[in-house]
Parts: structure tokens; C-alpha cells; sequence
């Protein structure tokens, strides 16, 4: 079929991008679904950092490719061998395909799923074929997704069904910037009832799991970004405490706050200096977790005795230690009930 789609021609386009224009809007043709994957109509896409570090570079991946991956939208064709979805059912994307069969898939984390991440890098979808095509030539798959078109061939491992009360806007939120966020406090971190959280970086999926906190009921939760209408969103949503990370006393001030530091600290800005400021502000004892991306050449460095001396850990989630088929449904009905 043909379609519209939104094609990165080439990475490292330079900034500003309103005038450089690395993405185009192009006629696509789009295969059908082969064996084990499904044609969706996208009616909802949001614009997640990640697919501003494909375009910048921080992120490197074959290119043409269509970009988009949180998203959600209705079945429209079945590929031979999916019997569990019907035409109209309503389904969110998921970034990263699972197996189901590889050891970490076989250990209940799909996302690690090697031949998922595998085809990621490849900019293919998880059988390893290529559904796009422009004027004869291949455009690769972003993260099993490239919803930044009228429509996507995906993996039926790369599809969660949903409940259709729920609008497919908001809908599409929970592929990427729900998983991650909340996931991050209740998968990756366990946060308990009483515990104390400090979310940095209160983008989509700080603000997640600043709800995952408040979810899980957090007895304190600080939220840090260096915009003030951030932090006044946050509070709004059931931050305790708020912190602008400009200040230099930020640190001192957090750690005043919360009786010498947090039990768990998330960076979710993807800056080494969100997470220092995370390590800072960890407590004796307690867990600095990041879900943010920076780019790979940019180190982190902390003394490693204080590692040693106060028993902390650091830990990296990604895709917020999910499981799609299971945490998906689950987040939406607490997202129902106003939770």
C-alpha cells in the first residue's frame, strides 16, 4: 500500500532543524504483514527524546528510516499465524520486540530480548525483514515501530492490546514514557509504601514516575528540573517537594530536606550531570537508578570507595524492567481509576 511517512534521510543534521530539515515528508510504500506480524492504522504518535538522538547522532542508526516508536493505534490486517488479535482491536507499540525464546526473554526480562535488540540496531522488524520501501529502495524500521506514518507493518511481539475505552492519544503515552517511568520505580527500583524518592529530570518519563511514586506510596517524594513550570507540574501531581537544579545548594538543600539524602534516586534527564546530581543526593546505603540515554561517549565518574563504604548501588533500567503483555494493561486500569 501506499502511504505517508515521516523519513530521516540522514543523521547529523545541523541545528536548527527547522531550517535544516533532516526529516521528510514522502509517499511510502508499506508491505503487508508477513508471517507473525500485523498492519496498523496509527492514530497516535508522540515525539519522544529518543528520536531526537537518532537525528542528532547520539543514537546511531541505519538510515533512511521512518522514526516514531511511542505510539498506538487499530489493527487493521493479520499476517498468517496471529490469531490472538482481530481487525479493530486497539494496540500500543512496544520498542522493543521479544522473542520470547532467548535466555533473558526465558528469565521474565523481554526488555533485553536479543533478537529484539538485535533488530533494532539492524533498523529491522524482529523476523528481520524490511516492510518499507521508497521508489524501490529500502527505508529501515525504527525500533520495530517507524510510527511516524499513516500506517506500520509491526511484530505482533512488538503489539500490546488494550482496553478501547481509553482514548488512543493518551493511549500511546504508555509505550514509552509509562513503561519507563513508572516501570523504573516499581520494576526496577521495588519502591516500598514509606519510602523516600527523588525523580531528576521531570520530562514524560519523569513525570511517570513521579506518578509511579506516588502509586506506590512513597512517603517523600523531590522532584529537580531546571524549569520552574516543571516543578510546579510535578507538585501538581503529588511531588512533596520541589527543587530547581540551578541552585547551587541544591544538594545540600535535598539532602536537608529528606534527613540526609533519599532512598532511591532516578535520572531521567539522560545527563551525566543529572546523574552526579543523583548519586549526590542518595542516601547511606541507598540506590541511584538512571532510564536516561546520554550519548555513549559521555562518562560518568564517581569515587569508588564511597561505593564501597556506604553499601550503595547504581543500577540502569531500561524500558522500565517491563513486562509489556503484563505491566501495560496493569498501568492503564490504575491510570483509569485515577491512580
Amino acid at each position: 500500500m501506499r502511504m505517508r511517512g515521516a523519513v530521516l534521510q540522514a543523521i547529523g543534521a545541523v541545528p536548527p532543524y527547522a531550517q535544516s530539515r533532516p526529516l521528510v515528508i514522502d509517499d511510502i510504500d508499506l508491505d503487508p504483514p508477513g508471517p507473525g506480524e500485523v498492519l496498523v492504522r496509527i492514530a497516535a504518535a508522540g515525539l519522544c527524546h529518543s528520536d531526537l538522538s537518532v537525528i542528532n547522532g547520539d543514537r546511531p542508526r541505519p538510515t533512511p528510516m521512518i522514526l516514531g516508536h511511542e505510539a498506538a493505534g487499530i489493527v487493521e490486517e493479520l499476517g498468517a499465524g496471529v490469531t490472538d488479535l482481530t481487525r479493530g482491536d486497539h494496540v500500543v507499540m512496544v520498542f522493543v520486540p521479544s522473542c520470547g525464546h532467548c535466555l533473558p526473554c526465558a528469565e521474565g526480562r523481554p526488555a533485553l530480548c536479543e533478537p529484539g535488540a538485535a533488530a533494532n540496531i539492524a533498523g529491522t522488524l524482529l523476523s528481520g525483514a524490511r516492510r518499507l520501501s521508497r521508489n524501490g529502495q529500502p527505508i529501515h524500521h525504527m525500533l520495530g515501530c517507524s510510527a511516524f506514518a499513516e500506517y506500520a507493518t509491526a511484530s505482533r511481539r512488538s503489539l500490546v492490546k488494550i482496553d478501547q475505552a481509553l482514548p488512543l492519544p493518551e493511549a500511546a503515552l504508555f509505550g514509552c514514557a509509562v513503561l519507563t517511568g513508572v516501570g523504573a520505580v516499581v520494576n526496577t527500583a521495588k519502591v516500598a509504601a514509606g519510602q523516600t524518592v527523588a525523580v531528576i529530570g521531570l520530562g514524560g518519563v519523569g513525570l511517570a514516575a513521579v506518578i509511579g511514586a506516588v502509586s506506590a506510596g512513597a512517603s517523600r517524594i523531590v522532584a529537580i528540573d531546571l524549569a520552574d513550570d516543571k516543578l510546579a507540574l510535578a507538585k501538581s501531581l503529588g511531588a512533596t517537594d520541589t527543587f530547581n537544579a540551578k541552585s547551587d545548594t541544591c544538594v545540600e538543600d535535598v539532602k536537608a530536606a529528606t534527613g540526609g539524602g533519599v532512598e532511591f534516586a532516578f535520572e531521567l534527564a539522560g545527563s551525566v550531570k543529572a546523574m552526579e546530581l543523583a548519586y549526590k543526593i542518595t542516601r547511606r546505603g541507598g540506590t541511584t537508578i538512571t532510564a536516561g540515554l546520554p550519548p555513549p561517549t559521555h562518562m560518568l565518574s564517581i569515587p569508588q570507595v564511597n561505593l564501597v563504604a556506604e553499601e550503595r548501588t547504581i543500577k540502569g533500567s531500561y524500558i522500565g524492567t517491563c513486562v509489556p503483555m503484563r505491566d501495560l494493561p496493569r498501568y492503564i486500569a490504575l491510570y483509569r481509576q485515577g491512580r
